[in-house]
């Protein structure tokens, strides 16, 4: 069995990252969400397990202490991370993993299974506009705007690590350069499995 794949994709907020994620899930049935933990509260109708895992800031920091996160940070006074055992046990058995987290959180990943990895930053045509439509969503107060436009410097320059970066200027555009990134990547390492394959084979070959 060949070994599974972890796509980050990252972005700053009001950059239509997760409006991206999901469109690449539906476009790939066969790609699943990496669900990450969380202190924060549970919002409307989001599900224990499907959309975090909810947990207290006292399990959290017994699982930063543990090494049972891949990768984790508090964010604006909560914690989110992703899941050693979910991870591990997704690049044993194969499968691919989609991650919608910060640069930080990115970057961590990318550290610790640089082979495994492909990080996607998706950037705004400017930041000025990356800031009217997170005014215009109307979700945040006056102090997580305040806060999350004080990020995006650091998340524009750290992004700059990622291994692509996709301008979301037009919605369906973006959508469709990061589609093409994910498949050029993921043919290429079927290639590179059925070279090695083949190589492998010849070297007994001639024992």
């Amino acid at each position: 069995m060949s070994r599974g794949k972890l796509i980050v994709i990252s972005a700053p907020s009001g950059c239509g990252k997760t409006t991206i994620a999901r469109a690449t899930l539906a476009r790939n049935p066969g790609m699943e969400f990496s669900v990450s933990a969380t202190t924060r509260r549970r919002r409307g109708s989001e599900v224990d397990g499907r959309d975090y895992f909810f947990l207290s800031r006292e399990e959290f920091e017994k699982k930063i202490k543990n090494g049972d996160l891949v990768e984790w940070e508090e964010i604006y006074g909560e914690y989110y991370g992703s899941l050693r055992k979910v991870v591990e046990e997704a690049l044993t058995k194969g499968r691919i993993l989609l991650f919608d987290v910060d640069v930080n959180g990115g970057l961590s990943i990318k550290k610790k299974y640089p082979d495994d990895s492909l990080l996607i930053f998706i950037a705004p045509p400017s930041i000025d506009t990356a800031m009217r439509r997170l005014r215009e969503r109307k979700t945040e107060s006056d102090e997580d705007l305040r806060r999350r436009f004080e990020r995006m410097p650091m998340e524009m320059e750290k992004g700059k690590l990622y291994d692509f970066t996709v301008v979301n200027d037009r919605l369906r555009e973006a959508i469709g350069k990061v589609d093409a990134i994910i498949q050029r990547d993921l043919s290429e390492k079927q290639t590179r499995k059925a070279t090695s394959s083949e190589g492998g084979q010849g070297g007994r070959s001639k024992q």
